[in-house]
């Protein structure tokens, strides 16, 4: 009886490992990874020492920035609806106010590829000659995404983050270690399909059976 009941134990164990390493490959083919949106260059030119003699304010309102999105998914592609960018003027911790917007049309991101999208904007509304030191400012991007599989798209998904930005008193983007770019964050969690999940319920329903 012993005998027939470890006999039943190490079946048992292996119908776990192989429905465990079957959850991972699933997972692995249908889990989508949300893409890194971040600002690169962020380059107010009101700010810098050289103001344009041209200009009737004494200023140069145009802020040149640089948005990089990186699709991380390995076996999935991206389809990005229109991409609409919003930028805000923080004067405080508390108060904001739009300055100026962008649009960029749909496009196809292949996986593991990064793209870059660049532009300028006039902002609108800034007193520049309150900013003494570091100015803040925000950007939201808002999109609607789809995931390729390989024999399939996915239903389009709402994608909306954000990111506050600090510029130096010479207009330049403060960045962080290494100089990188400043990442636009969502609270968002990574998308999980229904596949991972009745996965993930078969091999708990086995373990209880067991």
């Amino acid at each position: 009886m012993p005998q027939a009941r470890r006999e039943r134990q190490k079946k048992c164990c292996g119908c776990i490992f192989s429905l465990g390493a079957l959850a991972l490959c699933l997972w692995l083919l249908f889990v989508t990874t949300k893409p890194t949106c971040s600002i690169e260059e962020f380059d107010v030119f009101a700010l810098t020492k050289t103001i344009p003699s041209s200009s009737p304010t004494g200023h140069n309102n145009t802020i040149y920035y640089d948005l990089k999105l990186k699709n991380r998914n390995f076996n999935k592609g991206i389809y990005y609806d229109t991409l609409n960018l919003t930028f805000y003027y923080k004067p405080n911790l508390v108060n904001d106010f739009p300055i100026g917007n962008a649009t960029f049309t749909p496009f196809y991101q292949g996986h593991r590829k990064s793209t870059h999208r660049f532009g300028d904007i006039e902002a609108k509304g800034v007193k520049w000659e309150h900013i003494t030191k570091l100015a803040i400012f925000r950007v939201e991007l808002a999109t609607s995404v789809r995931y390729k599989h390989l024999l399939w798209k996915t239903k389009r998904r709402r994608f909306m983050v954000g990111a506050d930005l600090k510029v130096n008193d010479e207009g330049s983007l403060v960045k962080v270690k290494g100089k990188k770019g400043i990442k636009l964050t969502s609270n968002a969690k990574n998308d999980i399909g229904h596949f991972q999940v009745l996965g993930i319920l078969g091999i708990l329903l086995f373990i209880h059976s067991c």
